[in-house]
């Protein structure tokens, strides 16, 4: 939390504190003149670069409720912008708060309008600080202010009478449900210098917020009086409950306690830190909200200091991020070279070992090169190699689905073009008499693709006597199943009854086996697949 100086004006004195580590901390008293302006100079003239915020506690403040057409955007702001203006036109400080809308008819927006209408009060002390270019943070109103104060505490009932004693006497603010509606300042002696009767005037409150029909009657009003603990049993002499008032009393350490609030004043401010003063000081110090009243031009000062704390902010925070950036290059090259030799030992290690290693090693039967050669061609024929499997699990797959069909033989072959057939001539050299063996084709070893292969099936199927229809129906199932895999060609070598006109039609009608089992017809088919 920021320090800075926290001043409190009145109509007869301005009083200067100074929020320091969360604590309020008692200054001076300066007269409402031009001396008192002056003095106060001095006082800032160590720390001006100090942030203020002014708090002002005024009998000149004006609290007034308007109903205005519900208007959103920039619209709406200059609507409010106009109607402030033509409400307070004497003075530069106003302020205006957006309440809730009405629930039947336009449903317009409930807009309360404040505004310091005796600014001769504000204006000297805030040019002062402005000539000698001490930045102004706000300017902030103890009524205003008081809704922070009010639901703090929780006093959100629906008749509120908020009575606070201050410097400039007693100050009385109506709320609805914790929304400010109404606030007067009465002074705490008379003109006959009596002490003002808290009770009559909390009873003609009352009676004006009936007249203005913002207190209706038959509701039960509830006045909480803040002041100092010695003066309450006083103020309770004073006040008297009826069957619209109910009256509570704060003692003023407590509330600032329930806060969180710590006041130190010094002994010549024994007397305003009995006060209100100083709990509402350090409300503000410690919430900090957005500034009542506009200053427009007057609080540049203080926009060029938050201006430079932010940039020194983030210049801090650059220097914090390289300096980081650096400390975690710095680890990670170190940590780098730690590795690096730890990687360079164990190289020299891994040599060591593999010098020892090839030393007791016999001499090698090649080089390295062809033994990788060699390992490669190996995957190579097991990858793309001629093998049977893959025609077999087809046939296997057809198998399934033909239970009838008993398998009795296979033979599996890779069809080299080029390559001699069985029992072809092999050529004698002459001179030497040794035989001249073909070289072997590169297909067998999938060089550049697997080679066309062949398989012959040869089968039988196991089907009642004298059925050669269902038998060669079943063969035709079974080659129709092998023809539904891509590439694979299937050719009918020998059916189980054979009716070509070239061939005899030899074999015995009804003829049963040695065994005395159903008859079976045998059929060969050759299957060509081409990868």
């Amino acid at each position: 939390m920021l320090n800075r100086h926290v001043l409190y004006l009145s109509n007869d004195c301005l009083t200067a504190w100074r929020w320091q580590r969360g604590r309020l901390l008692g200054g001076a008293s300066f007269t409402n003149d031009s001396s008192g302006i002056d003095a106060l100079l001095d006082y800032l003239d160590d720390q001006r670069d100090m942030p203020v915020v002014l708090l002002a506690d005024l009998i000149e403040e004006d609290f007034q409720r308007l109903h205005l057409p519900h208007v959103g955007g920039r619209a709406g702001a200059k609507l409010m912008q106009r109607r402030l203006l033509q409400q307070y036109r004497e003075t530069p400080f106003r302020h205006h708060e957006v309440q809730g809308r009405e629930p039947g008819g336009r449903r317009d927006d409930i807009v309360l309008l404040s505004a310091l209408t005796n600014p001769s009060i504000v204006l000297p002390w805030v040019e002062a600080l402005e000539q000698e270019r001490i930045p102004l943070a706000g300017l902030y109103s103890t009524t205003l202010l008081s809704e922070h104060l009010v639901k703090k505490l929780g006093l959100l009932d629906e008749h509120l009478l908020l009575v606070t004693q201050q410097s400039a006497g007693w100050r009385q603010s109506y709320f609805q449900r914790g929304q400010l509606k109404f606030s007067r300042l009465t002074p705490a002696i008379d003109r006959d210098g009596d002490a003002v009767n808290v009770g009559t005037e909390t009873a003609k409150t009352q009676q004006f917020l009936t007249s203005v029909r913002l207190f209706a009657r038959g509701s039960v009003l509830e006045t909480v009086v803040i002041a100092q603990g010695e003066q309450l049993p006083a103020l309770e002499m004073q006040c008297e409950e009826g069957p619209e008032t109910t009256f509570r009393f704060l003692p003023l350490a407590q509330v600032a306690d329930r806060l969180g609030l710590k006041i130190e004043a010094a002994k010549a401010q024994d007397n305003s830190a009995a006060l209100a003063d100083s709990m509402l000081l350090a409300l503000l110090a410690k919430t900090q909200p957005v500034s009542h009243y506009t200053l427009g031009p007057l609080r540049r000062y203080f926009q060029l200091w938050r201006a430079r704390r932010n940039l020194y902010y983030a210049a801090g925070t650059v220097a914090v991020v390289a300096a980081c950036a650096v400390g975690i290059n710095l680890w990670q090259t170190w940590d780098a070279r730690a590795d690096r030799a730890q990687l360079a030992h164990e190289a020299q290690q891994f040599d060591r070992r593999y010098n020892e290693v090839m030393a007791a090693m016999p001499p090698r039967v090649t080089s390295t090169a062809n033994m990788r050669a060699a390992v490669n061609v190996e995957r190579m024929l097991v990858l793309q190699g001629p093998s049977p499997w893959q025609m077999v699990s087809m046939v296997s797959a057809a198998l399934e689905q033909s239970p009838q069909i008993r398998l009795l033989q296979l033979g599996w072959k890779v069809d080299l073009p080029g390559q001699p057939t069985a029992g072809a001539p092999v050529l004698v050299n002459g001179s030497t008499g040794a035989a001249t063996v073909t070289p072997m084709s590169s297909l067998l070893a999938g060089i550049p693709a697997r080679p066309p292969q062949s398989l012959q099936v040869e089968a039988e199927i196991l089907s009642p006597e004298d059925d050669y229809r269902n038998a060669v129906n079943t063969m035709n199932q079974f080659a129709q199943q092998l023809a539904t895999n891509p590439r694979l060609l299937v050719q009918v070598d020998k059916p189980p009854l054979d009716t070509r006109p070239t061939v005899r039609l030899d074999g015995k009608a009804g003829a049963a086996t040695a065994s005395g089992s159903s008859a079976r017809a045998k059929f060969t088919l050759n299957l060509v697949w081409k990868p």
